[in-house]
């Protein structure tokens, strides 16, 4: 049975309308990646003080609701001991956890990617929530090209996003579906939106089929945009018109928060693109907009930091300053002005 009492507590924390979710669970190689390209070495104690740092970064909790883990994460703690899970949900800020495993071929489709882990993932959740984790979230990616995604790997990459929310839910646990529609290639926005509109039907479709319960699951989509290597550029108006009405045709009400991802964008692109949507949100829109951002988040306040303690107050202040951006541009109240402010 699902408790839905305890799901109904874990969303009213994370739905703010002022605050989004921090997504701090790059895999080992993949922050290993990112440091390498700062001169940072990637072993557990910098990756530690890392997240320590955006963790315990000043009044984060007015900009922040949730937080998402890497597994290695829930084991550590902050500078004083205690685990870092705690110090979020002290500070009133929902500590989730990646449980996805990573991507792997689909030999039965060429080119495009299905995500691992759902064998032992029911085994995996009780530790993941006695350890503190409140929430998970998992991600699937959808490529666009000639003939992509195909149908095959668009209802089965569905089926295994629904899977894995539906035990999230039997074990008290939110799930964050993450659909990502990848911006590689060289497609146009109109490409990137029937794209998109294809997955999320796809999306909904399954988790209507496994019983997932939508009013206690959020979305992290990506926002309908032009290839990288397209040429084309979309300004964050267009961006926000295309992205909303394909939502609008595929995301159900029960939705309680879209919270997209920031995707290969630029800070600045991810902040003014949600700003917009904001903007233009009216009372067709029944979900709220919100922000779940990675690099968009972290990237300047990496590269302050450079692996050097010294420098551990000055990347604080890079961090919370973008957030503090984000959350306006989530109640749409962002201009690019702000940017040249100290």
């Amino acid at each position: 049975m699902i408790d839905t009492e305890r799901l109904a507590r874990t969303i009213e924390d994370m739905v703010q309308p002022d605050r989004g979710i921090l997504a701090a669970d790059e895999s080992i190689p993949t922050i290993t990646k990112r440091f390498a390209a700062l001169g940072i070495e990637s072993t557990p104690e910098n990756r530690r003080a890392w997240r320590t740092l955006l963790f315990t970064a000043p009044e984060i909790q007015k900009y922040l609701s949730g937080v998402i883990l890497f597994e290695e994460t829930l084991d550590q703690t902050d500078d004083q001991g205690t685990p870092l899970p705690d110090v979020l949900a002290q500070r009133g800020i929902v500590p989730g956890i990646k449980t996805d495993r990573g991507l792997r071929d689909m030999p039965e489709a060429e080119g495009e990617k299905i995500t691992a882990g759902l064998d032992d993932l029911a085994e995996r959740l009780p530790a993941y929530r006695d350890k503190g984790a409140r929430f998970t979230k998992w991600r699937n990616v959808f490529v666009i090209g000639h003939a992509k995604p195909g149908r095959v790997a668009r209802h089965s990459n569905a089926e295994v996003l629904a899977r894995q929310a539906v035990l999230a839910q039997h074990a008290g646990l939110v799930p964050i579906v993450e659909p990502e529609v990848l911006l590689d290639g060289d497609h146009s926005l109109e490409d990137c939106a029937r794209a998109t509109e294809h997955v999320l039907h796809a999306v909904f479709h399954a988790l209507h089929f496994h019983g997932v319960l939508l009013e206690y699951c959020i979305l992290k989509p990506s926002m309908v945009l032009p290839g990288k290597d397209s040429g084309q550029t979309a300004i964050p108006e267009e961006v926000a018109e295309a992205t909303l009405r394909v939502f609008k045709r595929t995301v159900p009400a029960a939705i309680p928060s879209v919270n997209f991802l920031s995707g290969g964008q630029t800070a600045e692109q991810a902040t003014a693109n949600l700003d917009a949507m904001n903007r233009m949100r009216d009372r067709t829109v029944p979900w709220e907009l919100s922000f779940s951002y990675a690099r968009a988040l972290q990237g300047e306040a990496m590269k302050i930091w450079a692996g050097k303690a010294e420098n551990a107050e000055a990347a604080q202040r890079a961090f919370v300053r973008r957030a503090r951006l984000v959350a306006l541009a989530r109640q749409g109240k962002y201009s690019p002005e702000m940017e040249k402010e100290a």
